[in-house]
């Protein structure tokens, strides 16, 4: 059974930074393609960022690109969303979601297979 999780939210003010985790059990977390979504109230959830199963490439939606970064820890199974410069329109749900495959294509959240309960971030003006 595969469970992924997430932590790390929170409430921060404009200008912050929160670092979120997700831990993925029952796949082989270094096969894996993983990604960060969000969903904002009123919202259509939207593509954060991914990365591919080594690290080796990842994708960042334009409006975190130069404030977000993506890694991962394939020897304790986790995943990391640095976040700087945190702005309001940043308040959203945050969803870690992993993949079958090594590659995450477009980053598109249909090619996710497993997703997490998701993590809040808040950031206040």
């Amino acid at each position: 059974q595969v469970q992924v999780v997430e932590s790390g939210g929170g409430l921060v003010q404009a200008g912050g930074s929160l670092r979120l985790s997700c831990t993925a059990s029952g796949l082989t977390f270094g096969d894996s393609a993983m990604g960060w979504f969000r969903q904002a109230p009123g919202k259509e959830r939207e593509r954060v960022a991914c990365i591919t199963y080594n690290g080796g490439l990842f994708y960042y939606t334009d409006s975190v690109k130069g404030r977000f970064t993506v890694s991962r820890d394939n020897a304790k199974n986790t995943l990391y969303l640095q976040m700087d410069s945190l702005k309001p329109e940043d308040t959203a749900m945050y969803y870690c979601a992993a993949t079958l495959e090594r590659y995450y294509g477009y980053c598109s959240d249909k090619s996710y297979n497993y997703w997490g309960q998701g993590t809040q971030v808040t950031v206040s003006t």
